[in-house]
């Protein structure tokens, strides 16, 4: 049924609290940086390039909704430098793209530049969606950051809410004279050294020691990319080798563990920024992730990964120690084949399909009889794509993004006769991730029904305008669609209204991801009769319908 959020949860199912049972449902989430290029301007400002597609939605979400766009992103709880190992970055020695507490400024100058005229218009550089979402200019690149969702198939369906809204922006560029097109990639690298994110985050119990997620997620995450890369022509970060390698983000990766994500990046990130109630979660911030067009290799991106911290959580979780992990992440992302292996501290070589059996087989052990549909469903995919992958790596072409990749390049490649050092073969790559219904090699075969799809195009457009339903992201969603005028900043924590007539603002905390939820506040909505009367039964007599 389209529409109702949660219905990816049987009805009476008990789901369980983060840190107990092994389960894959937990509050997480995506965020997407989208590349992005103007054909006609092959010099114009990406920062501006990126502001156009926020302002091009936020125009978009006037027209068609009624709304007023551009509520402001409220950084006042942000705190990108403090570290989960105990200790706080020195700002002024931190890069300038970890002040993620700063909002993104374009000058005056900029804009009239760019556009070769003068402007006194604002600039919208971060919009907070109707769906809880976010969209914003993060340095050179859009973002959508998805809302609060509390299982894999959720995240796989929000992630792709977000690529309707980068498309939806895409075509009202196109379509606005004066405005040069720009077209949107999801993919993670220019192939000229640069390379943008794919994030996940997941809340994880604050009880978990720090060095026990890391320790069991390093050899994981070294290898997880045989189940979910997307695949890319070129070894190295500089293309420095001819070839193909399983992932897009694994060569730009320098350390094990650390802060810092667009410099020296770490297998784990140790961002201490949990956007909820810090004393009881800690955030996980994952980097190390490719952007997945594949729907199967999305939902098993986040699904294995939640099952994983479950184990963690259970202390029941394998420790395969890798010899050198960052060695081993690049060893595995550069051999198709699969049979690389890499060498452990006890002594035995593995592949990169040996370590995730052992995480799935841990899983298996550990699984209660009484598991919920959809953990079963993701074991059963993880333990049959790995079987499949042992038998032939291109049987998986339906399912795996690297694959599919794989298999034009390879039909390009046998017809052509190209030599992988051809620059016809990146443009390829490049075309796969292109977001254009009409011209991605990626959206064709899905047309084509060559690639499994989990979620149908109608709820993917149903949810860039609608928020889940049991997360706080619901009454963040609903108070900016029904009240645009009066809530004049949102963040993750909390949403500030300014009422008419009122010389103060009122901050309402939603520092718990499990309230504000449609069970506990759509009553509200519906019978408010203006914000005014929403804030005073919000916020009236004990029921703490928001806050922890």
């Amino acid at each position: 049924m389209i529409g109702t959020g949660g219905r990816r949860t049987a009805p009476g199912t008990v789901l369980p609290a983060v840190g107990e049972g092994i389960s894959v449902h937990r509050v997480m989430g995506t965020e997407t940086e989208y590349g992005i290029i103007a054909p006609a301007l092959p010099s114009a400002n990406p920062t501006l390039l990126s502001s156009q597609v926020v302002n091009a939605y936020a125009a978009t979400l006037r027209e068609g909704l009624g709304n007023l766009a551009g509520t402001r992103w409220d950084y006042t709880d942000e705190t990108p430098l403090t570290d989960a190992r105990g200790f706080r970055m020195d700002r002024a020695g931190a890069h300038p793209s970890q002040l993620t507490d700063e909002p993104p400024e374009l000058s005056a100058e900029q804009i009239a530049l760019e556009r070769g005229e003068p402007t006194e218009a604002a600039v919208l550089m971060n919009l907070v969606l109707n769906n809880g979402a976010r969209l914003y200019v993060d340095h050179a690149h859009p973002e959508y950051s998805s809302p609060e969702v509390t299982s894999p198939l959720d995240a796989v369906l929000w992630d792709r809410a977000g690529d309707h809204v980068a498309v939806t922006a895409m075509q009202r560029i196109g379509a606005v004279p004066g405005f040069s097109p720009v077209i949107l990639y999801k993919n993670n690298t220019d192939n000229k050294s640069v390379s943008y994110g794919s994030h996940e985050n997941y809340l994880v119990p604050r009880s978990v020691p720090f060095s026990k997620l890391a320790e069991a997620l390093i050899p994981f995450f070294a290898s997880r990319q045989v189940i979910c890369g997307a695949g890319r022509v070129g070894l190295g970060p500089l293309n420095q080798e001819p070839g193909f390698q399983i992932s897009q983000r694994a060569d730009f990766f320098e350390n094990e563990i650390g802060l810092e994500t667009t410099v020296r990046r770490p297998i784990i990130n140790t961002r201490d920024e949990p956007h909820a109630v810090a004393e009881k979660y800690r955030r996980l911030h994952v980097i190390i992730g490719d952007a997945n067009l594949n729907e199967v290799s999305n939902y098993l991106k986040v699904g294995t990964t939640a099952l994983v911290l479950s184990l963690i959580e259970q202390g029941v979780a394998p420790v395969p120690v890798l010899e050198d992990p960052v060695g081993a992440l690049h060893a595995i992302s550069h051999d198709p084949s699969l049979r690389t292996t890499v060498r452990l501290t006890d002594g035995r070589s593995v592949t990169g399909l040996d370590l995730q059996d052992l995480y799935c087989e841990a899983v298996l052990d550990a699984l209660p009889a009484d598991a919920d549909e959809q953990t079963r469903d993701v074991v059963d995919r993880w333990q049959a794509l790995l079987a499949t992958l042992r038998r032939d790596p291109m049987d998986a072409a339906r399912q795996v993004d690297w694959i599919a990749k794989l298999k034009v390049l390879e039909a390009y490649r046998a017809r052509d006769g190209l030599a992988w050092t051809d620059p016809r073969l990146a443009l390829i790559d490049l075309q796969y991730a292109d977001l254009r219904p009409e011209k991605g090699i990626y959206q064709r075969l899905a047309r084509r029904g060559d690639v499994d799809l989990l979620v149908p195009p109608a709820e993917v457009a149903w949810a860039a305008v609608h928020p889940p339903r049991d997360t706080r992201a619901y009454f963040r969603g609903r108070c900016i669609a029904e009240y645009p005028a009066e809530v004049v900043g949102a963040s993750w924590d909390s949403l500030i209204f300014e009422l008419a007539g009122e010389r103060r603002l009122q901050r309402v905390q939603t520092r718990e991801p499990l309230r504000g939820t449609a069970a506990l506040t759509a009553e509200l909505f519906d019978l408010a009769a203006d914000a005014e009367d929403f804030l005073a039964r919000l916020l009236s007599g004990p029921d703490r319908r928001v806050a922890p």
